[in-house]
């Protein structure tokens, strides 16, 4: 009887592929850990926790859930993708007019402040560690979707994985947001975010298609309690 033996291993690690190379950085780009300050927003959770009535993971998941399909793929996401073609093709006057739709369709005071503050806190990070990338930001205010596209541009990324990094950290921000404000466990938290998960491939597609006259931030009710929450007695969030 032969005793089994294990093959030999290669001590010399593979080469990275190209699409290795781009994704490292973007799971970077995505990460919560980033000093950006998005942990500090709720986006109008809070204040739908208090007023709209969310307070079950049941309800908390289906609000993420339009959350991310009638807001932030019709607007944020739809953004980022054409903000990375734009840059990609050195179009910067494209990359300003989107960074001004962004500020304009901001309907609250404090939604506002959280792209302004986000970006600039972004490209701060990236006038550290990337100065060329940062550059390409100069002369503007950057709002937080813009910023995020200069940082990933030159990642060599596709568009839907860029928009794919993009909508997992926001994601994944907000399901931490649901476990706090709720207040629901880990486990609930991590159910609502598988549930987001599998459908951001569905909202980057749609995004990805979306013609600019196609492009909206309309979602009154969410703009309502954005308004709300600006005055809301006890909070944790800034919006």
């Amino acid at each position: 009887m032969t005793t089994p033996t294990e093959p030999p291993r290669d001590p010399t690690p593979p080469a990275p592929s190209g699409a290795t190379v781009g994704l490292l950085p973007l799971i970077w780009l995505a990460s919560p850990a980033l000093p950006v300050g998005g942990f500090s927003y709720s986006e109008g959770f809070e204040a739908a926790v208090e007023w709209a009535g969310v307070a079950t993971e049941s309800e908390a998941s289906d609000w993420l859930s339009e959350h991310l399909h009638l807001g932030l793929a019709r607007a944020d996401l739809a953004v980022v993708t054409a903000a990375v073609a734009a840059l990609r093709a050195g179009d910067a006057a494209r990359v300003a007019a989107l960074n001004q739709w962004v500020l304009d369709t901001r309907e609250t005071h404090e939604g506002r402040l959280q792209t302004v503050q986000m970006g600039k806190s972004l490209r701060d990070w990236l006038h550290n560690l990337a100065p060329a990338q940062a550059a390409r930001l100069d002369g503007l205010a950057p709002t937080y979707p813009v910023a995020f596209a200069a940082a990933a541009a030159a990642t060599g990324a596709s568009l839907f994985d860029i928009g794919t990094a993009y909508a997992f950290g926001w994601a994944e921000n907000m399901a931490q947001t649901a476990i706090k404000t709720v207040p629901l466990g880990q486990s609930a938290g991590q159910r609502i975010l598988a549930r987001l998960a599998a459908e951001i491939p569905e909202a980057v597609a749609r995004a990805l298609h979306l013609e600019d006259a196609e492009r909206q931030a309309f979602c009154p009710r969410l703009s309502i309690l954005s308004a709300q929450h600006e005055t809301q007695y006890s909070r944790l969030f800034r919006s």
